[in-house]
């Protein structure tokens, strides 16, 4: 054996010495959800229209919703049209005052140009996609990002924007191939140990749902595959005690059905994910626990109309339905989102119209218990 090739052996016998090492002075997971809590319903029964908002050309799509102390704020994708190179992230932030919510700044959040500059190590960003809340950090968003072969290349990629301004940019390595084919809809997860496990999925070829767990840094130290029935992706996520969770999947291949899986050990392993009898559109869903076994759902549940979204309730982990409200516009009202206040309200976002605009509506608990 030459110099050249025990250099090379010494430092990949040194290089797996700290990969062991650090492997072993990682605490250990806890794989404990935070269980949702209860909100008893509390004053009169509300349901507002907070934001109705139309591009005024190309698309707006895919809303995603950040929680604050003082509010909340919508943001969005928006440009000529999905994965082009002129699409960023937009926002609208929200504040209540004596006369409910009210509208504040508007603007862009993250652009392409802005996250490029910033991106550890460096890549282009072609376009941006689906971008959620990063639930561990102030500031913080996980956005879909391509660099190069549209969304079945794309990244998911921990994004850090105080005040509105990227800072940097950091891919997640999800898969083998390069961290790439790994895309984001849905809001975190969190652990009963400060840790959060975040929702995700691959579409290359072979699609399935993920789980991937992240340390309180960030890190991924963890993944968990949803396979089965169909092409299964976008899960959603709702922890039903400590150990239990379901995660609502859409079926890209269609199979015109919703699709289910379940956890008994907090995520450790998955259910073979299966068609539920809810019918579906190939559409993403929306989920959020109210805790006792009470499950919120926003959903596209008719087959053959996708303008046609649904806000349903089961009281028993999902086993049954019954609808609270039916909206219903022009072109397809799709991916919603629901997140829960600090108030204890409930924020509904979806895109309306095909791709053309954001609409939100704001809830509380009240209601929710009056209809």
């Amino acid at each position: 054996m030459g110099a050249a090739q025990l250099v090379i052996l010494g430092l990949g016998l040194v290089s797996l010495g700290l990969s062991f090492w650090a492997i072993r002075a990682d605490a250990a997971l806890s794989w404990k959800f935070v269980v949702p809590e209860v909100v008893a319903p509390e004053g009169e029964p509300v349901f507002d229209t907070v934001f109705d908002y139309t591009a005024d050309i190309g698309q707006a799509h895919s809303p995603g919703i950040l929680v604050r102390e003082e509010g909340f704020t919508i943001m969005w994708f928006e440009g000529s049209e999905e994965a082009q190179a002129d699409v960023d992230i937009h926002y609208t932030g929200f504040e209540r005052d004596t006369e409910g919510w009210m509208r504040g700044t508007t603007g862009l959040l993250v652009t392409r140009g802005g996250l490029a500059k910033v991106m550890e190590p460096g890549q282009i960003v072609v376009t941006l996609g689906n971008t959620i809340e990063n639930e561990a950090v102030r500031d913080g968003l996980y956005a879909t990002v391509a660099s190069v072969g549209g969304w079945a290349m794309a990244s998911v990629v921990d994004v850090r924007a105080p005040g509105g301004r990227a800072v940097r940019g950091r891919k997640l390595n999800l898969s083998p191939v390069f961290g790439r084919s790994n895309l984001v809809k849905s809001p975190m997860v969190a652990y009963q140990d400060g840790s959060f496990g975040l929702p995700a999925y691959f579409e290359m070829g072979s699609t399935f749902g993920v789980l991937a767990r992240l340390d309180r840094q960030g890190r991924v130290r963890d993944t968990r595959r949803m396979n089965g029935f169909g092409k299964p992706i976008q899960p959603m996520v709702v922890p039903l005690s400590e150990s239990r969770a379901v995660a609502f999947l859409r079926d890209f291949d269609p199979s015109r059905k919703l699709l289910v899986s379940r956890t008994e050990d907090g995520g450790q392993s998955w259910s073979h994910v299966e068609p539920m009898e809810v019918e579906n559109p190939s559409s993403p869903v929306a989920a959020l626990g109210l805790g006792d076994g009470r499950i919120l759902l926003a959903v596209n549940d008719d087959g053959d109309r996708p303008e046609v979204l649904r806000l349903v309730l089961s009281e028993d982990e999902g086993a049954s339905w019954r609808v609270l409200r039916a909206f219903e516009g022009e072109g397809a009202l799709r991916y919603p989102m629901l997140r829960r206040l600090t108030t204890g309200e409930i924020v509904l976002a979806y895109s309306k119209g095909t791709k053309r605009g954001v609409v939100a509506h704001v809830f509380n608990q009240a209601w929710v218990a009056a209809q």
